[in-house]
């Protein structure tokens, strides 16, 4: 799996996978295929789609560590981008069918509606993920500010998760919100239990490193 993985070739396709779910909406655009309500349709499949690949994102570490797929790393950044684009595509929807582009009014929805509000956050905080996510900003900003900057988007899935439960909250369907609140978790819990294991690994290292080796008594 590794040697796949490491293809020239898996990249871009996986690049145009990534694509699909943009080029059908848009195909359903200009074909009338996006329902009664096309415009609610774009604003709710481009915020799911970005809440996906956050899913994704958060997947690659766990799923490298447990299979042993060491090349998965190198998609993880061009997957966040993903979640960036989508993100992008989502508060365009929003600014354009719901809003019209009305500035003035969209700060006002913003600061008025918490659920927006909340969405709108993740969008912030994750605009300097996909801003540093370069070799050049790693070695600007050195491998531990990188990666600790890059940790936020821990809280940009509980944000992003957050807002889709009061999205759901007002036709209460919650249905689809705790198949990505377990998913999430699991995905989480798992990196807690990871750092627990790693921390308990070094103190028995360490102790066990500390003890005085037995004399000899021949």
């Amino acid at each position: 799996m590794n040697k796949l993985l490491m293809h020239p070739a898996t990249k871009p396709v996986i690049f145009l996978l990534c694509l699909l779910p943009f080029a059908r909406l848009t195909y359903g655009a200009f074909t009338d295929g996006l329902g009664a309500n096309p415009a609610e349709f774009l604003i709710r499949a481009t915020g799911d789609w970005t809440l996906r690949f956050i899913c994704i994102v958060l997947a690659v570490t766990p799923l490298r560590v447990t299979t042993k797929w060491n090349a998965l790393a190198r998609f993880r950044r061009m997957l966040g981008l993903f979640a960036y684009f989508y993100v992008v595509l989502h508060l365009l929807c929003y600014s354009w069918f719901d809003m019209g582009f009305e500035w003035g009014d969209i700060a006002k929805d913003i600061a008025k509606r918490p659920f927006i509000l909340v969405g709108f956050s993740a969008f912030v905080l994750l605009t300097p993920l996909a801003a540093t996510s370069f070799n050049r900003a790693i070695k600007a900003m050195g491998a531990k500010r990188w990666q600790m900057l890059h940790k936020l988007v821990y809280v940009i899935a509980g944000l992003g998760l957050l807002h889709f439960f009061w999205m759901r909250a007002g036709k209460n369907n919650f249905a689809e919100v705790f198949v990505y609140a377990a998913i999430i978790a699991v995905l989480l819990g798992w990196r807690v239990w990871n750092y627990a294991s790693k921390r308990r690994a070094k103190a028995i290292a360490g102790a066990r490193g500390g003890e005085k080796p037995l004399r000899s008594t021949t």
